[in-house]
């Protein structure tokens, strides 16, 4: 997911270190912090493989900063990414905002609902936190407060999202404008 995130945001603007890990902090720091140990390693990687750019240019007042910007090798692998996420990126609430901040870099409306389409399929496999004798724990069955309160809110949470996934879907499928980055958010 970090190289997703680099890729992304560099799909947007050429950044400098700095605000590259400043922009994946603001998008998932607070759930998975990003450290300068992983990050700039993972920077290298983009770059000896040819899906970033990096040049110098001077600082205002202290040493040159590296400006990184994304190729055309870096564009179709996020298309790529993009197209096609791993199950985890589909199951893992966080990894699939991810994918969701960027999807609108993806070109293809019908490659775009087919993404929220797995998502839904995902949401609607039966599932829970907790088990009885192998069958999910609804949250009316929940053993104690806190895990029905565990329960009713992650099954609010996911008819919302069911809800909006639903609507974007069919949005899509319309062929109704959708935000893309020179339209909207």
């Amino acid at each position: 997911m970090l190289e997703l995130s680099i890729l992304g945001f560099l799909a947007e603007e050429p950044l400098h270190g700095y605000e590259l890990k400043e922009r994946i902090k603001a998008l998932s720091g607070h759930v998975r912090p990003v450290s300068d140990g992983a990050l700039y390693p993972a920077i290298a990687r983009l770059i000896k493989a040819g899906k970033l750019d990096e040049h110098t240019e001077p600082g205002a007042s202290a040493a040159p900063r590296r400006t990184l910007s994304l190729t055309d090798a870096g564009r179709a692998d996020l298309l790529e990414r993009l197209r096609r996420p791993k199950p985890v990126e589909i199951s893992d609430q966080v990894r699939f905002n991810t994918v969701l901040t960027f999807l609108r870099h993806l070109p293809d409306r019908q490659e775009q609902a087919a993404v929220l389409r797995r998502r839904l399929e995902f949401l609607d496999a039966p599932t829970s936190f907790f088990y009885d004798e192998g069958r999910p724990v609804r949250a009316e069955e929940a053993a104690d407060l806190f895990r029905e309160g565990m329960l009713r809110v992650a099954r609010a949470t996911g008819e919302a999202e069911r809800t909006w996934l639903e609507e974007a879907v069919e949005r899509l499928s319309r062929a109704e404008p959708a935000d893309s980055p020179a339209t909207g958010p």
